[in-house]
């Protein structure tokens, strides 16, 4: 099983929004941001931080559990949670479970949506040029903080603690 993630840097976004239009014309065919299954969040009033929003797969996922109809499911191939849009009644339930905003709803089919990591291969990912976005395996997020623990505590023999 693939459970890769898509990190995002928000330090890196720049908020261009070539990943809302990429994602939007790959899941629907078409430009429409409103159906992007990522959102550029502005922080600020000054246009200096901008926060990419996406699902973060989550390993219990909320979404899953407030499904009445079971129409969210963690598919076993890629670790992804999916939503099978046959069972899906528009309840909105996941909608409101999502701790991170990251479900979307399609008011013309009354469906809800959210990133399905396009197979594998994110189109966010693939288009962001400053490099907010990366398709990174879950472990690989926590090496930076642990290797900075190591290194604050880790003291080389002969040398005096601070």
């Amino acid at each position: 099983m693939n459970n890769k993630v898509i990190f995002v840097e928000p330090g890196n976004c720049n908020g261009c929004k070539e990943c809302e239009t990429a994602c939007s014309v790959r899941q629907q065919g078409f430009h429409d941001p409103e159906l992007s299954c990522i959102r550029i969040l502005k922080l600020d009033d000054d246009d200096s931080f901008y926060l990419p929003a996406t699902c973060q797969q989550c390993e219990d996922p909320p979404c899953l559990a407030a499904c009445p109809e079971q129409a969210i499911y963690r598919d076993e191939e890629l670790g992804r949670v999916m939503i099978d849009k046959g069972r899906c009644i528009g309840c909105r339930m996941c909608f409101s479970a999502c701790p991170t905003g990251a479900m979307g709803f399609d008011e013309s089919r009354g469906l809800a949506f959210k990133c399905d990591l396009c197979g594998g291969a994110p189109e966010c990912v693939r288009v962001c040029e400053p490099r907010a976005l990366s398709y990174v395996d879950p472990y690989r997020l926590q090496y930076p903080r642990i290797l900075s623990s190591a290194e604050r505590f880790w003291r080389p023999a002969g040398t005096n603690a601070a």
